[in-house]
């Protein structure tokens, strides 16, 4: 499966709605009316809405100022860092793949988890257990979990066309991407476009961005990229729009 390491797209909630359309505006600062009108749009009631936003100011993610509210630097910066992640930084591959060994061993589930959430962030894809690697072909640093509980090196494989083929499910990602190409293009409505970003969104984070000799021919990685930053520059002016009429 290709979002195995992945938790799946939860269904939408006040918190989810009010934050991603707070992201839309620049500052990110809205009053409580057109918070309320959004979440409607997705069937959220009011009530609910305004609970949330409550939690959300006991929980340090927005600040209330009268009626306005504004999302903290902290939730904004981890927002721009996932949007950044989708399109990490490549370098010039030189065949050499980057490895990682656990070290640690009798790991409590906490560190495991933690671990695994880690690899996927940086792309590294398991060859066996405790052993994961992937061509050194992006600027990254090792750091978190991973260095807390690996020991990495660089090494070459005599056939890096089969491994990468064998680690990633290649042809299933590219299907998936041309998939929501498609319904990036078919999504006019509001919620239909909320939620195909989400999907987008999701999908570019498990993109193994591979060296470009080691993907199949019309690889749709860029293609994807592309059409996602277009729709959402369109799709949050439309939710702006809708938030203020």
């Amino acid at each position: 499966m290709l979002d195995r390491h992945l938790p799946a797209i939860q269904p939408l909630t006040a918190r989810s709605v009010a934050i991603s359309t707070l992201l839309g505006y620049h500052p990110p600062a809205l009053p409580i009316g057109a918070l309320v009108k959004v979440g409607e749009l997705f069937g959220i009631a009011e009530r609910t809405t305004r609970v949330a936003l409550t939690r959300m100011v006991a929980d340090g993610d927005v600040t209330a100022e009268g009626r306005t509210y504004r999302l903290t630097e902290r939730l904004v910066g981890r927002q721009e860092h996932q949007e950044e992640s989708c399109s990490p930084t490549p370098k010039q591959w030189d065949g050499n793949w980057d490895i990682a060994i656990v070290t640690t061993s009798a790991r409590p589930l906490a560190d495991r988890v933690a671990l695994r959430k880690s690899m996927v962030g940086l792309r590294l894809a398991e060859l066996r257990e405790g052993v994961w690697t992937r061509p050194a072909n992006l600027l990254q640093q090792f750091d978190g979990a991973a260095a807390e509980q690996c020991l990495f090196f660089e090494g070459r494989y005599q056939n890096d066309a089969e491994l990468a083929g064998t680690l990633w499910d290649l042809p299933g990602w590219a299907a998936e991407a041309h998939r929501l190409c498609t319904e990036l293009a078919a999504a006019d409505g509001l919620v239909s476009g909320f939620m195909a970003s989400a999907e987008v969104l999701r999908h570019l984070l498990i993109d193994p961005c591979l060296p470009p000799e080691l993907l199949p021919a019309e690889w749709p990685g860029d293609e994807l990229r592309q059409r996602y930053t277009e729709f959402n520059a369109t799709y949050a002016q439309r939710l702006r729009e809708y938030s203020q009429g």
